[in-house]
Formats: structure tokens, sequence, C-alpha cells
């Protein structure tokens, strides 16, 4: 999938904390609902940025990746804004999910997070290890008919 420019997204330069306060003040959140944040650590690989964030609710390890996105310019003060905009995005995203989760549990609240035993988390499973692990013969993807 090919990310948008910072530029051209919510909350580019609109914001007076650092990536790292944001960070903490998500953290915080998935404290606020019973998690515990096993690690947290930024990075960067060939030439893409992002945000993780690790944690376990309830005896289940959910695992947030954001990524930063590139931006028009190759300046230090762009790539700082886009992290910043990229923290910004993961606690709002942490904040809405939470607030979800009050409802309808911390499970369905992150369930795109979900960490599986194949290091996969739920959103990036495919469609055949969806079907493997439902044991649905080939062909057959357990989605709407004609989906398979």
């Amino acid at each position: 999938m090919d990310l948008p420019f910072a530029e051209d997204v919510n909350y580019w330069r609109t914001s007076m904390s650092s990536a790292d306060q944001w960070i903490d003040r998500a953290e915080a959140l998935i404290r606020s609902v019973g998690g515990d944040v096993l690690s947290q650590a930024f990075g960067s690989s060939r030439g893409r940025s992002a945000f993780l964030l690790i944690f376990r609710v309830d005896n289940e390890t959910y695992r947030i990746t954001w990524p930063v996105l590139p931006t028009k310019g190759e300046t230090i003060m762009e790539e700082r804004s886009a992290r910043i905009q990229a923290a910004t995005f993961l606690y709002h995203d942490t904040k809405a999910k939470c607030l979800h989760a009050l409802i309808f549990g911390v499970r369905a609240a992150f369930f795109e997070y979900l960490l599986l035993p194949s290091g996969l988390t739920a959103s990036e499973i495919s469609r055949e290890d969806l079907r493997v692990s439902l044991f649905l013969p080939p062909g057959v993807s357990g989605g709407p008919e004609g989906d398979g």
C-alpha cells in the first residue's frame, strides 16, 4: 500500500508535544484498560520508519505498528514533524479503541492488533492463512458468498 504524504493528512505540524509525549500518553491509555506495556520502540529500515507498542491485556498480546508517513521534502524539521504526526495518530487511534473497549471489551476494540502465534497480527493474516486456521476447504473463504 502506498502511503500518503504526511503534509496531506491530519496532525501535520499541529502539535506542541513531542513524539515521546504522545507515546507516553498512549501507554497510559493502555494501562487504563488493564494493559501492561511490554515494549515500545521506534525504528527505521529501508528508508521507512515506524513506532511500535506491544502490550498484554487479559493474557492476550497486541502489537501496534504505526508508520511515519513520507514527506514531500527531506529536511530534518519535516522528518521530526512526521514523527510527531505518527505518534499523534497512534495516540488518537489508541484513545478511540480504549473508548470502544469500555463498551465492547478490549479484545473487540484492539482485535486488528491481536498478535497471533504466527507472529502476525489479526489484520496482517492472509486470506489463505485465515481459511486454514478456520479449517475451511479450498475455495471457501468464510466470507460472504462469492468472496472465495
